[in-house]
């Protein structure tokens, strides 16, 4: 079992906040950690750039061209609240990917960023990497045990999260809150994790979803395979929640979709994303393109445990939402129906 041991900094008060930012790499404040978590410098102002769609199959594949947008690499100061020890800022630049098999280059999890901080000695944490779990697990914090934790990004809301936490990419402008919480959840959680990488070594390493509902269909035992994407921000063969509807269109169960990409989207910047605006898979029900007027798909995809707002309703877009092997995964309509 690999551990990761740093001792506590002392900090020292500076007169200036300015002076905090262009000196310090990462500095620790006493405002209540439970708050809301943001950059002390927003992310670089970009201008407006207006919706991209594409529409799948195209030339016959359910794979997208090779000139499609890609995302910013996180460069703004960011911020962690963490239960009893307050806030700390961090240069992104300055992190590392403990999964660089997930990541591409200058891109991160939410766990980097803790570990990270550890790294420079702001607080004392040791964790380690469970195979059995596919993912890091912190041991101690602070000589405290059972930590979780919540983020989203900017534009959004806290939410409670049942994503590993070394998989939730990290962007620029987004909140991340660290607190103890129940011996139990925490089994819980884990042990939804440990049925995932149970479910995939028994499909000899692949992904299999047992059952995928959009809208009124559902399909049972679904083969996910990864189409790269997000090859910007993911490594090649990482599958996402996306991926499960283009296994999907391979699979000839699907007929269409659309997708479209957002690079800001009203308070939301950067979003650097594909939203699914169309499924059509010629049930009659659901099938056009979402519209302000209408509505349009949002989902959710684990372990049923946690279904709805119990941690796997989320707003991590299905294109950088990385998957093991979930229980499940739906497919809302919201709005009228179509």
């Amino acid at each position: 079992m690999g551990k990761h041991t740093t001792g506590r900094r002392h900090l020292a008060i500076l007169p200036l906040l300015a002076a905090i930012v262009l000196v310090l790499p990462a500095c620790a404040t006493t405002d209540d950690s439970e708050g809301p978590s943001m950059p002390l410098v927003p992310p670089t102002e970009t201008p407006e750039t207006p919706p991209v769609s594409y529409y799948l199959p195209h030339d016959g594949a359910w794979r997208l061209s090779d000139d499609i947008p890609t995302g910013r690499v996180p460069s703004a100061l960011g911020t962690v609240s963490i239960e009893g020890l307050g806030a700390f800022t961090f240069n992104p630049l300055d992190v590392r990917p403990l999964r660089p098999d997930d990541f591409a280059t200058g891109h991160f999890s939410v766990f980097d960023v803790m570990a990270h901080l550890a790294d420079e000695g702001w607080f004392s944490m040791e964790y380690h990497y469970d195979r059995l779990l596919d993912t890091h697990v912190i041991d101690q914090l602070d000589g405290r045990k059972d930590w979780w934790y919540r983020a989203h990004y900017a534009g959004g809301w806290a939410e409670t999260n049942a994503m590993r936490m070394d998989l939730f990419p990290y962007k620029d402008g987004m909140s991340i809150q660290l607190a103890t919480r129940p011996e139990e959840y925490l089994a819980e959680l884990y042990n939804s994790f440990g049925a995932e990488v149970l479910r995939k070594s028994l499909s000899l390493g692949r992904v299999v979803i047992p059952e995928v509902r959009i809208g009124t269909v559902v399909h049972q035992n679904v083969p996910v395979s990864a189409h790269d994407v997000r090859a910007d921000v993911l490594q090649p063969g990482v599958v996402t929640a996306l991926d499960v509807l283009l296994s999907l269109g391979d699979q000839r169960r699907i007929d269409a979709l659309k997708l479209t990409w957002y690079s800001n989207l009203g308070q939301a910047t950067p979003v650097d994303s594909f939203y699914v605006e169309q499924i059509d898979d010629g049930d009659g029900v659901y099938d056009t393109e979402a519209s302000p007027e209408t509505g349009g798909w949002v989902y959710e995809t684990g372990s049923l445990a946690f279904n709805g707002f119990q941690g796997n309703n989320i707003r991590v877009p299905a294109d950088v939402r990385i998957i093991v092997s979930p229980e499940y995964m739906v497919w809302y309509w919201i709005g009228s129906p179509r």
